[in-house]
């Protein structure tokens, strides 16, 4: 299902995969011109086009698995019919098949940080517990909005402009020191402002903002419990709907 969700996903374009890097690549080099040279929102931050980078590529792919998570069942509704499959698998593989892209945009990251001064380190391994724990809450919303959308079409055009609000809400393009210390514990009740922000300090520069140095309690665990709680509860109500999957698609 993974190597036919890339087959079909790139069909008939000439440059094929290659479009997975180029499009978050794109939308960089756009920010880097307003953020860097028309309005320097990160003239003050070390390495700051690493930093907005690693922003742009875990942001879209936040973006590529819930917008195709969501749509795995029903787009799938044939294979559903005619085949006894685990549904789960539906929307797994889809999920797998954004973080496959994620890895490759995460070796075009550093590749970029190398090329822009800063030297490798043992810290960068850390990436991976990050890349699980966006994973993790990734997975959690698409099962959640595909089990709406089999019933519910009206989720796809909702879930686009969470997507929009979320881009600013998410410390994407702008550095979250930028931002009155006051409001530094509610941008981090998100759990993807956590992530970026952990791999922005990994990745490119130790003077980033991280709920470590921001919340000093067990407040620090709220994005932990947050992307629990939507993994469970989206895994339960899938599971709970799927057997109703082929009658109402």
């Amino acid at each position: 299902m993974i190597s036919s969700d890339f087959k079909v996903r790139y069909q008939g374009s000439v440059l094929g995969y290659a479009w997975s890097l180029l499009r978050p690549l794109f939308l960089f080099a756009v920010l880097y011109i307003v953020f860097v040279y028309i309005i320097p929102l990160g003239k003050d931050v070390e390495h700051f086009p690493v930093y907005l980078l690693t922003g742009v590529i875990f942001w879209n792919f936040f973006i590529e698995a819930t917008t195709q998570g969501s749509l795995a069942v029903v787009s799938r509704g044939d294979l559903i019919r005619k085949i006894s499959i685990p549904r789960y698998l539906l929307v797994i593989s889809s999920s797998v098949s954004a973080l496959i892209n994620l890895g490759l945009s995460l070796v075009v990251l550093f590749v970029f940080a190398l090329i822009s001064g800063i030297m490798p380190d043992i810290q960068w391994l850390l990436i991976i517990p990050l890349v699980i724990e966006m994973f993790a809450l990734t997975l959690g919303i698409s099962f959640l909005l595909s089990t709406l959308y089999v019933k519910f079409r009206d989720i796809s055009y909702i879930w686009e402009v969470f997507l929009q609000v979320g881009f600013y809400a998410s410390a994407i393009i702008f550095p979250l020191s930028s931002v009155p210390i006051k409001y530094h514990a509610i941008l981090f009740l998100n759990p993807i402002v956590q992530i970026i922000q952990d791999a922005r300090y990994i990745i490119a520069t130790h003077t980033s903002v991280t709920i470590w140095s921001t919340v000093n309690s067990f407040a620090i665990f709220i994005p932990f419990v947050v992307i629990a709680i939507i993994a469970v509860i989206g895994g339960l109500y899938f599971k709970r709907r799927s057997k109703y999957f082929a009658e109402d698609i």
